[in-house]
């Protein structure tokens, strides 16, 4: 057996805001089994305010058995190497386009759970982007080199006092490595979920 490949062209799905003439332009990848409109309702309340680009990973499948509710994906360990190169290019086209229809506009990125690591990755590729960098509630990606993240002002990480999945000495771990790595670290007291004030209060701080 041998495996083939085939280049054609795909469409992928964000969704956004009114965002002619924002200053600021905040795009935010959700995490493993969400969909983007649904993620797109934790930031309404910044609507006002900030442009919103809330791109959709491109794997979808029902949650649950083969009917009902559908989340999304950005990649699993099957053919990753070439997920996160086409998740990377997808996203920088995304930015670059929305970048020249609002010049002058400042682009903050976040990454929620899943999406951390995606943010991260594209962080590491075109770090000149972006005023800041949110990671929440993500596991920092072991294959991004860690030396293109130094500039401290703009790094942040938000981890929830009640998330899941960070417990005892794995939240205590967690936390130390983004310090060292000059990320400011903001915790809530939540679970693994968007806090709208803890991301107000990081938004806020321009």
């Amino acid at each position: 057996m041998t495996e083939g490949q085939l280049d054609f062209t795909q469409k992928r799905r964000f969704y956004q805001n009114e965002i002619a003439d924002k200053k600021y332009i905040l795009i935010a990848l959700h995490g493993y089994g969400q969909l983007g409109r649904y993620f797109y309702r934790k930031f309404q309340s910044f609507e006002n305010d900030f442009g919103l680009i809330i791109p959709e990973g491109p794997h979808r499948f029902y949650l649950e058995g083969s009917s009902g509710r559908v989340g999304a994906s950005w990649m699993t360990k099957e053919w990753r190497e070439q997920d996160i190169e086409e998740n990377t290019r997808y996203l920088r086209q995304l930015i670059e386009k929305v970048s020249e229809e609002n010049p002058g506009a400042s682009f903050y990125l976040l990454g929620f759970s899943q999406g951390g690591a995606t943010a991260a990755r594209l962080y590491q590729a075109e770090p000149a982007l972006f005023s800041k960098l949110i990671l929440w509630a993500s596991v920092f990606p072991p294959d991004v080199e860690k030396s293109h993240f130094h500039e401290g002002s703009k790094l942040h990480f938000v981890l929830g006092k009640a998330d899941p999945y960070f417990v005892g000495e794995s939240s205590e771990k967690t936390i130390n490595d983004y310090r060292q790595q000059s990320f400011t670290v903001h915790e809530f007291e939540g679970a693994h979920d968007i806090d709208a004030s803890a991301l107000k209060e990081i938004l806020n701080n321009f």
